[in-house]
């Protein structure tokens, strides 16, 4: 067996990324084209919320927040206070909703920089009204529940706690609610039965005095497929990243005649070859011995695991791409290290920059080919990519 031991480079030359074992690439003009694509289909008075939660589903919240602000969304949605707190202090002075539980002990910090907050039971109604007598007077959203059974208030509880909040000086500016099954199917009878409940939930709280500014109801799939959905506001998330909320919302945008939809995903990420190495036929690759080469074999050792989010159920079945050519991978997925096939791609270099997903050249992994590998959802593959790593702003 012959071993070339390599030094790790401390720069790059093709990002300016240094230091970084791993990166992602977000691509300015795909965002920009997925922004305007979506808000196209919307009509007045519905505005488009980018969601940038679980930090920009993986993509960067304070740079996807920025690019979208510019190309045309009307506010953001974000899961914690803290998120909105942190776009607040970015200089972000657009409407930005919290869809997560705002603990108590933060809702003054949170009124007083003018986020929305979800009130989803009596005990968040109660807790809000108590802070607004404190910090004056607040926006609010209502999360109603219509069939999901997560977060959100029962049709009984919807008066009283908009009845305490009025008292408090709280103003109830949306009412919204969230799809159970609109993404996983064609069979879409669920979803408008729950859009039925909402709008019974509507004129139930109309009938009461109440008047609401911004109902809604539309995540990705709802927006892509259905314009009743919109209201006054659609919420889009994993669209907004170029990516199909699944392959039954897919089938069903094609069946509707949405064939000018084109979604461009926004996300690469990158490595480099840290290390190459030759290894005879025979012998084995990584812990547990789950590959064995059956010949004389080049391996590139990368600096990436599953601690980076690169899954370990990945082992021994996906690809990556150095030089536009597939590169499997073998042996088990480690922690830090992840070690591919070079045989075929001879050229290939220390330094060499590696796509762990996206496109380099004619080949491409995308986000559904290691979901589907990995038994899960492009949702979480996005998300999970290198929490740590630096996000770069191309194109």
């Amino acid at each position: 067996m012959v071993l070339l031991v390599v030094s790790w480079p401390m720069s790059g030359t093709d990002t300016g990324i240094d230091c970084a074992n791993c990166w992602i690439e977000i691509d300015r003009a795909a965002l920009i084209s997925n922004v305007q694509q979506l808000k196209a289909m919307l009509d007045p008075p519905s505005r488009f919320m980018a969601v940038v939660k679980a930090n920009a589903y993986g993509h960067g919240m304070a740079e996807v927040a920025a690019i979208a602000l510019r190309a045309g969304a009307d506010w953001l949605g974000v899961f914690s206070p803290g998120e909105g707190l942190a776009l607040r202090q970015a200089g972000m002075d657009t409407p930005i909703l919290v869809f997560g539980p705002t603990p108590a002990v933060q809702l003054r910090d949170v009124l007083r920089a003018d986020l929305r907050v979800t009130v989803a039971s009596m005990q968040a109604a109660k807790a809000v009204a108590s802070a607004a007598a404190l910090t004056g007077a607040a926006a609010i959203h209502l999360k109603v529940e219509t069939g999901t059974n997560r977060q959100g208030l029962t049709p009984e509880e919807i008066t009283p706690a908009t009845r305490l909040l009025a008292e408090s000086g709280v103003r109830v500016e949306g009412i919204y609610t969230h799809f159970a099954d609109i993404e996983d199917t064609t069979d879409h009878s669920f979803a408008l039965a729950q859009l039925a409940r909402f709008r019974d939930i509507l004129a139930r709280f109309a009938e009461d005095g109440w008047t609401v500014s911004v109902p809604h109801t539309a995540c990705s799939a709802a927006t892509l497929l259905f314009p009743s959905t919109h209201f006054n506001l659609v919420r889009v998330g994993i669209a907004l990243y170029g990516l199909w909320p699944s392959k039954e919302t897919y089938v069903s945008a094609k069946s509707l005649g949405r064939n000018a939809i084109a979604l461009k995903p926004v996300m690469t990420w990158k490595t480099r070859i840290a290390q190459i190495k030759a290894v005879d036929a025979g012998e084995f690759v990584g812990y547990g011995r789950t590959f064995r080469v059956t010949r004389p074999s080049c391996l590139a050792v990368l600096p990436v695991g599953y601690a980076d989010g690169y899954d370990r159920r990945l082992s021994n079945l996906s690809h990556v791409l150095i030089n536009g050519k597939r590169a499997p991978v073998r042996g088990r997925i480690c922690m830090n290290l992840t070690m591919v096939d070079i045989t075929d791609i001879p050229e290939a270099a220390v330094n060499d920059p590696v796509v762990l997903l996206g496109q380099q050249g004619e080949e491409a992994v995308t986000a559904e080919d290691l979901a589907r590998l990995a038994g899960t959802i492009n949702y979480e593959i996005v998300t999970r990519a290198a929490p740590h790593a630096p996000r770069v702003i191309v194109g």
